[in-house]
């Protein structure tokens, strides 16, 4: 279901609010179709494996493997729920770079063979556990201007992938090729382009050392917009980047990405009601089904900034929205223009399909919001 301010988008969501109650996700399949469409026109050479940390719903990923992506998945249960839904296992990358070793062997005995490392201590492990498996070494590249900057915890350092490489080699690995993560909400299209150039040399270099590479994985953390005044920064640096890939790779490597927001966040909107409200600091709070422990969970573990629409009209003044926990930590905005809510009203929050339901809690007892799936 597209995200509109229309009367016609009012009633649709005020007929499932009444069909499902609230708190209320929206996945819509139309938008997930567009969110691969927009990737494969802006990066026509990029093969998209879908994050699954991002959001891991069923219907979701069956979408996604009607249309032919790959996955990226981080764990046992990632990769049972793929192949549950008939992905295919060299259509999966296992791109944690931290593994549980009794994960890498079950990795291999359904025919997932391609995974990341960072430093000689995985190559041991991936050795030991995971015998014959094809291996990608991760990089450390600037995160400037991302949200979550990954480079922080993982990416070996770019003078060290050649050694890695070789050692490797050594273990009777198979040193396949390289990958890296611009960091999450990345906005700056210099991230990629220095990590394309670092990829590249060492590319080369690789060759030169009888080691030829023929993966680039270029991760995720392509932007989306969370408000409606956002710029869309992929759809301008898009296609430079697609130019940036064919100026520096042959067309004889192929080239991945790992996005998970850009697929999911879109597509998903959270429907909320206001079920308490008082005046705090000189302002009007609202209290509402969902919070910080729920859906709205981003906030905290992925430093999101949402927008809160609403269907009633009138004045508005600054106000603040709470979550339904005990928990003072729980406030889910401090300033946000509202009209004056009633309780039972609507709060809906578009934009909000990665990194939200797969982190909700049963903090309190109070259960995450029930997700629906509309064509």
């Amino acid at each position: 279901m597209p995200h509109s301010n229309g009367k016609s988008y009012e009633r649709s969501i005020n007929t499932l609010v009444k069909r499902h109650g609230t708190p209320l996700v929206i996945i819509s399949k139309k938008l997930l179709i567009e969110q691969v469409k927009k990737f494969r026109r802006l990066l026509p050479r990029v093969i998209p494996h879908y994050a699954v940390k991002a959001n891991s719903n069923d219907d979701l990923v069956k979408t996604f493997i009607k249309l032919g992506t790959g996955f990226d998945v981080a764990s046992q249960y990632e990769m049972e729920l793929c192949l549950k839904h008939g992905a295919r296992p060299d259509r999966i990358i296992f791109a944690n770079p931290i593994k549980l070793p009794e994960t890498m062997k079950f990795a291999m005995s359904k025919g997932i063979t391609l995974t990341v490392f960072d430093s000689e201590y995985e190559l041991y492990k991936i050795a030991h556990y995971a015998p014959g498996a094809r291996v990608l070494v991760r990089i450390k590249t600037p995160n400037i201007g991302s949200v979550v900057e990954l480079s922080l915890k993982f990416g070996a350092e770019p003078t060290d992938a050649i050694p890695l490489l070789i050692k490797a080699h050594k273990l009777g690995l198979k040193p396949t090729g390289i990958a890296f993560h611009a960091g999450s909400q990345c906005t700056h299209i210099e991230n990629y382009i220095e990590a394309f150039e670092m990829g590249a040399i060492i590319m080369r270099d690789a060759k030169l050392k009888q080691i030829p590479l023929s993966i680039l994985d270029i991760g995720g953390g392509m932007p989306i917009r969370h408000f409606d005044d956002d710029e869309d920064y992929f759809s301008r640096f898009g296609p430079q980047l697609s130019k940036e890939i064919d100026r520096m790779f042959d067309p004889s490597v192929k080239v991945i990405a790992e996005p998970g927001r850009a697929f999911a966040g879109p597509a998903c909107t959270l429907v909320t009601r206001v079920i308490g409200k008082s005046i705090r600091e000189n302002k009007p709070w609202y209290y509402l089904d969902d919070g910080v422990y729920g859906t709205l969970s981003g906030i905290l573990y992925d430093f999101c900034k949402y927008q809160y629409n609403v269907f009633r009209k009138g004045l508005t003044h600054i106000s603040t929205l709470g979550g339904p926990t005990c928990d003072s930590h729980d406030i889910i905005a401090r300033s946000v223009e509202l009209p004056d809510l009633d309780i039972n009203d609507v709060v809906y929050v578009p934009n909000i399909g990665a990194y939200s339901i797969a982190s909700t809690t049963w903090f309190n007892g109070i259960p995450p919001a029930k997700v629906v799936f509309v064509a």
